[in-house]
Parts: C-alpha cells; structure tokens; sequence
C-alpha cells in the first residue's frame, strides 16, 4: 500500500517538474522569438551608420557578462559555481563551441560576399537538419517520423520566407568555381558546424549540467578574445585605432547592445531546457515576427510568401511539440 502511494507520488511529482519544464520552455521560446524579430528594427532605428560594428559586437558581449553575472548573485548560485569552476572545464564546454562559432562566423562572411542574398537565406537553413542530425550522434535524441515531417515544412517555410526576403540580384561573382568554392561550400560548412556547436552547448547544459548563464559568460569571454585577436588585420581594428572604440555611439546605440545581450541569455536558457532544433524553429518564427514589426512600424505589408509561410510554421510548431519521440516498448 505505502509502495503504491509512494509511486503515485512520484509520478505525480514527475508530472509536475514536466509541466514547469514546459512553462519554462514556451516562455523562453516566446521571449526569444520577440526579441529576434525586433532586433533588426532595434538596431536599424538605434544604430548609427558610423558605428564600428566589432566595438557593438564586442559591447554586448560584454553587455552578456554583466546580465548573466547579475542573475547570478539574485539566484544565490555564484559563490557555488566559482568555487566548482575550473579552466579546463570552461574551456572544454564553452571554449570549444566558442571557437566553432567564430569559425562558423568567419565563413559566413566570406560566403556572403560571393552569393546572392536569397541562395545564402536558403542554403543557410540546412543548420536545422544539422542540429538534429548531431542531436542524434552526440545526445542520441531521436526524432518521430511526424517531428522529421515537422522540420522539413519549417524547412520549407524558411525558404519561402527566404524568397520574400531575399533579393533577384545574380551572385556577385560570375565565376562558377569561386561560387561554389567561396560561396556554396563555405555557408554549408558554417551550418554543420552550427549544428555541432549548438549540440556541444545542449550537451554541456543538459548532461553535464553546465549552468547556461556561466556557459554564456565563458562564451562571452572566450568569443571576444578571438574577436579582439583578429582586430590587427582586420579594417574595424584600424578604424578603431583612428577614431577611438565609441565613434559614432550615443547613448541609444546602447539599446540594440543591451536587447542583444538579453537575446544571448535566452538563446542559452532556449538550449537548455528545450535544445538546439527547437531554438531553430524559434529562428524562423522570429522571421514572422519581423514582417509583422515591419507592418506595424513602417507600414511595410508582409509579402504573399510570408502569408503563406505562417501556417507551415504554426504547423511545424504544433507537430514537432505533439509528436515526440517514444521508445517502442519491447514484447514479452
């Protein structure tokens, strides 16, 4: 009798984390979505033309630390977590997706310069089969067929919104090869290695339960070394020489600096209680949210391709949440 009461218990209990877990997950989801799809018309409003873009970049990492620090102390978990700290485990968590992202970066750059906005938009999704796919080999998290039907619709919707979006322009370069080799290839490698970053930062928080904002705040740090290190050859290094690291900042340049890093500490609550492919259809919705700002702000009406767009994302979302994965029980 006590035994059943106990499991009762237990469950019940189980229920309950679950149902928080989940609460947690759409709040999140919902900050993280809003806050993506306002950050272009955030930025575009606050950010002067002639503010270097690595002295913003390198502010809201900056901007990450101190927000992550600060929930930090409120939680009561910093004391804990410095004396557990070690540099090997810093770096092994959130040194190597750190510097995985920069590489991703890097290569984005170069691709972006060789294809033309609507190609770059569309081969750029194939992150989210990437992120499922590492999902599967570094967490063994399987997915339902009804869920692979779920990315493929997001998938397909990210490209429409990608065709609304996107330019006609031919691809900047004429030649074939240097398409390919510094177009196509870079952005298709950018996307595995988001994949794999984002499944290494799941992995981190979720198995070896690695607190998301420290992994934010070694990040942070670990990013903006590679970010200063390259400043010696790159032209927002010498322009910062020239003009001092604040040209062309007032004091609501600090808005999009501040809305970023508040993105940052959600992209890494996101991973962690929902994981990489969820913060992919977070990505795309965002893009909605956007075409609606635009509506509402500039009076930009939203193209037929995001009409179209909005229920395949509603669809995904619903399929992807009402679907998960179940183990088949084994016959007797």
């Amino acid at each position: 009798m006590d035994s059943t009461k106990e499991n009762t218990s237990n469950t019940s209990t189980a229920r309950e984390e679950r149902e928080s877990s989940e609460k947690k997950i759409w709040i999140f989801s919902a900050l993280l979505t809003l806050q993506y799809g306002s950050q272009p018309l955030i930025s575009k409003r606050f950010t002067g033309r002639d503010v270097i873009v690595t002295s913003s970049v390198l502010a809201c990492e900056v901007a990450k630390v101190i927000c992550a620090f600060t929930v930090l102390i409120f939680n009561g978990s910093l004391n804990k977590l410095c004396k557990d700290w070690s540099l090997l485990r810093a770096l092994t968590f959130s040194g190597l997706p750190a510097a995985i992202y920069a590489l991703q970066n890097s290569l984005l750059q170069i691709s972006y310069k060789n294809l033309d906005s609507l190609t770059f938009s569309m081969l750029n999704q194939t992150k989210l089969f990437f992120t499922a796919f590492f999902g599967y080999m570094i967490l063994r998290q399987k997915q339902s067929i009804q869920q692979i039907g779920a990315l493929f619709l997001l998938i397909f919707a990210a490209v429409l919104l990608s065709i609304g979006e996107g330019t006609s322009k031919a691809s900047k370069s004429g030649n074939p090869e240097e398409v390919l080799f510094y177009g196509i290839v870079p952005v298709l490698i950018a996307s595995v290695l988001s994949g794999l970053a984002s499944s290494l930062c799941q992995w981190a928080s979720q198995v070896k339960k690695h607190s998301s904002y420290l992994m934010t705040i070694e990040m942070s740090i670990f990013g903006s070394l590679c970010l200063l290190a390259s400043l010696s050859q790159s032209p927002d290094g010498y322009a910062m020489r020239k003009h001092g690291f604040f040209y062309g900042w007032t004091p609501l340049t600090l808005v999009p600096v501040v809305a970023n890093a508040l993105g940052g500490i959600l992209v890494g609550l996101v991973t962690t209680y929902a994981g990489g492919v969820r913060k992919g259809f977070v990505i795309v919705s965002a893009l909605l949210v956007t075409a609606l700002l635009q509506f509402i702000f500039d009076g930009i009406p939203p193209s037929p391709y995001c009409l179209v767009a909005l229920p395949l994302v509603i669809t995904s979302i619903s399929m992807y949440q009402k679907y998960p994965y179940r183990a088949k029980k084994k016959e007797a």
